[in-house]
């Protein structure tokens, strides 16, 4: 259950990303934060998945 949750929260993050980059859906306070954070983001993800391995 949790590959599956993981999966679909990247898979509903990148749609959004996609429609933002497309002009189809505008959202501009979260986008201006997720474009200059996401690195840290995915870095944050990444240890946490790690993290969570490792129990």
């Amino acid at each position: 259950m949790r590959s599956v949750f993981g999966s679909v929260v990247l898979i509903v993050v990148g749609v959004l990303f996609l429609l933002n980059n497309l002009h189809i859906l505008s959202f501009r306070i979260v986008g201006d934060v997720l474009r200059t954070w996401w690195p840290a983001i995915l870095i944050a993800l990444g240890v946490w998945g790690l993290m969570k391995k490792g129990k």
